[in-house]
């Protein structure tokens, strides 16, 4: 199996609400690596790799969280995995 990464930009009130902090809780119970960041437009970037099947659960464990409430979009972009990170983390 290739490993792929996930790049999602999440919209609605995803800033202020501890969402970063719970996305790098949630991250360490998948075998993923990648970052999560808060950008200037009020969006959350999340980039996370991983082998397809555990970046979509991974994601789906993000949606049925207690985040899922505070998403009202999701922007996905799949691609190949580019393996520069290390571990999971907040990038301020």
């Amino acid at each position: 199996m290739s490993r792929c990464r996930l790049q999602v930009f999440y919209s609605g009130k995803v800033q202020g609400v501890g969402f970063r902090y719970s996305v790098k809780a949630l991250a360490s119970g998948f075998d993923v690596t990648g970052t999560v960041r808060n950008l200037l437009d009020g969006r959350v970037e999340l980039i996370a790799e991983g082998e397809n099947d555990e970046l979509k659960a991974f994601q789906q464990a993000i949606r049925e969280s207690e985040l899922g409430h505070f998403i009202r979009k999701e922007d996905l972009q799949w691609t190949e995995a580019q393996g520069n990170f290390r571990g999971f983390e907040i990038v301020r």
